[in-house]
C-alpha cells in the first residue's frame, strides 16, 4: 500500500465528506494504492455517523471511534498503531489542509529519502492574535531547543515513513513537536514543505488559550525527556548531590566555628546557616530519591494503552 491518510478529528461532521471526496480525487488521480483512517476524537456531532457512511460505500475507509475526547496527540497515536501504509500523511478534518499537498510530500519521502517532511503554512487564514502569534512564539522555542531549523512544527500536514510512526510515541500534547520525538528516536532527515492553507470553511476553531500555556510546558517536556529521559538521575542526582554537599559543607562550617572560633555562647540553632544547611540537605536527599525512584520506574514500567475505544471499522 502506498498511503495511509490519518486524519484526527472533533466534531467536523460538515467537512468531512467534502473532505473525503476531494482525497479520493487526489488519490485516483495519482493511481495510489491507499486507506483513509479517520479517528474520531469523542464528537459530540454526527461525525461518526458520517464516517459509518464513507466506510459502507468506500472499503479504504477506516474508522476509530474514542469514547470521550481524550486529545489529538492520542487520535494520532491510534491512527498510527493501524496505518499500514508505506507513507503515511495526516492532515486535520477542518478542510484547512490541503489534500493536493499529498502527492508533494510523497514524492519528497519517496524521491529525496526524507524520514519525515513537515508542511509550513508560510501564508495563514487563521487570527493573528488567537492563533498566529502564539504558532509563531511556539516555532521559535522549539527551534532554539531542539536545533530543528523548522518554520511550523504544529502543521497538521506532515508525511512519514511508516517505520517513523512505528518507532515514535505521541503522548500528552505531543504532536506539535512529532518532528522533535522523531529526531530524539534517530530520524535524522527531516525536511519541510510550504504548503497551502485554506481558510476554515465549517464550525469554529477548537484553539484556546489554554493551548498557549500547555504548548510551552510541553516543549520543556520534551527538552528534558530527550536529555534525560532515559537517565533521570543524571539531572535529579546531580543537583541533589550539589544541595546536599553544599548544606554538609555549611554544617561543617559550623560545627569547626562552634567548636574552636565562637566564644559567646550562641546556639547553632540561633544562625541562619543552620537552617540553609538543614534546608539544602534536605532538598539535596529529595532531589537524590527523585531521581533514584525514576531510574526504578523506567526499568519497570509496562506498555498502557491511553485510551479507550468505544468502535472501530476495518481496523
Amino acid at each position: 500500500m502506498n498511503i495511509s491518510v490519518v486524519i484526527p478529528l472533533l466534531n467536523e461532521q460538515e467537512s468531512l465528506t467534502e473532505l473525503y471526496n476531494w482525497i479520493i480525487q487526489v488519490m485516483q488521480s495519482n493511481s495510489y494504492s491507499y486507506e483513509i483512517i479517520f479517528i474520531d476524537d469523542g464528537s459530540t456531532d454526527d461525525s461518526w455517523s458520517t464516517i459509518m457512511e464513507l466506510s459502507n460505500k468506500d472499503e479504504h475507509v477506516k474508522g476509530i471511534k474514542f469514547l470521550r475526547n481524550y486529545g489529538k496527540s492520542q487520535a494520532l497515536h491510534a491512527g498510527f498503531e493501524k496505518a499500514q501504509g508505506d507513507i503515511v500523511v495526516t492532515m486535520d478534518a477542518d478542510l484547512q489542509d490541503n489534500p493536493e499537498e499529498i502527492p508533494g510530500l510523497y514524492n519528497l519521502i519517496i524521491k529525496d529519502g526524507f524520514d519525515l517532511v513537515s508542511g509550513w503554512k508560510k501564508k495563514r487564514y487563521d487570527s493573528v492574535i488567537a492563533k498566529n502569534l502564539p504558532s509563531k512564539l511556539f516555532n521559535a522555542a522549539a527551534r532554539k531547543t531542539s536545533g530543528l531549523k523548522l518554520h511550523d512544527f504544529n502543521c497538521g500536514l506532515k508525511a512519514y515513513k511508516n517505520q517513523v510512526i512505528k518507532q515514535i510515541d505521541v503522548y500528552g500534547e505531543m504532536h506539535r513537536y512529532i518532528p522533535v520525538l522523531a529526531k530524539n528516536a534517530g530520524f535524522t532527515k527531516i525536511g519541510e514543505k510550504v504548503v497551502l492553507h485554506q481558510a476554515r470553511k465549517y464550525g469554529k476553531t477548537k484553539f484556546g488559550m489554554n493551548r498557549f500555556v500547555n504548548g510551552f510546558l510541553d516543549l520543556v517536556t520534551i527538552w528534558f525527556m530527550s536529555r534525560f529521559g532515559r537517565r533521570p538521575m543524571h539531572f535529579f542526582g546531580l543537583i541533589g548531590s550539589i544541595l546536599f554537599i553544599i548544606g554538609f559543607f555549611i554544617s561543617i562550617y559550623l560545627g569547626i566555628d562552634k567548636l574552636f572560633i565562637e566564644k559567646s555562647g550562641r546556639l547553632i540553632t540561633s544562625r541562619p546557616e543552620f537552617y540553609i544547611a538543614l534546608t539544602t540537605m534536605i532538598l539535596g536527599t529529595q532531589f537524590f530519591l527523585a531521581g533514584f525512584l525514576g531510574e526504578i520506574i523506567l526499568t519497570s514500567k509496562r506498555d498502557k494503552k491511553r485510551y479507550s475505544i468505544s468502535e472501530k471499522i476495518h481496523v
